[in-house]
């Protein structure tokens, strides 16, 4: 199974690694199939995704959609980032291999619950 060299990159060298201490939203999701584990973790200020985190563990693909994920909701507000699709994501690290494609799924779901949390503590709807 090959991996682009972006998938390579973010794997060796994830960018936002870690976990946001007093974070304003978390979103954890996990495959049982696969064993893959991701949280995320956010800061937003004024509607927009200040800081963010992730811990994943899992495999190449799965640490390299978690950091590119953050990459791209980081400066985003809330509405902006909840449109980042699993395609997306794909897309932005140059293709996944299909049997790795749950795991860009993954990282966005976990953004998307991350944010979904912090609305929910806001009293969003």
């Amino acid at each position: 199974m090959a991996y682009s060299d972006k998938v390579m990159e973010h794997f060796t060298n994830p960018s936002n690694i870690g976990e946001l201490k007093d974070a304003d939203g978390t979103g954890e999701v996990g495959n049982p199939t696969c064993g893959d584990v991701m949280k995320i973790t956010i800061k937003v200020e004024n509607d927009v995704i200040k800081d963010i985190a992730f811990k994943t563990l899992g495999c190449a693909a799965a640490i390299a959609t978690s950091s590119v994920t953050t990459e791209m909701a980081k400066d985003k507000t809330l509405d902006e980032a909840m449109t980042i699709t699993r395609d997306q994501v794909a897309e932005e690290l140059g293709g996944l291999p299909p049997q790795k494609m749950h795991c860009s799924n993954l990282a966005a779901d976990a953004l998307h619950r991350a944010i979904e949390d912090y609305r929910s503590k806001q009293g969003d709807k």
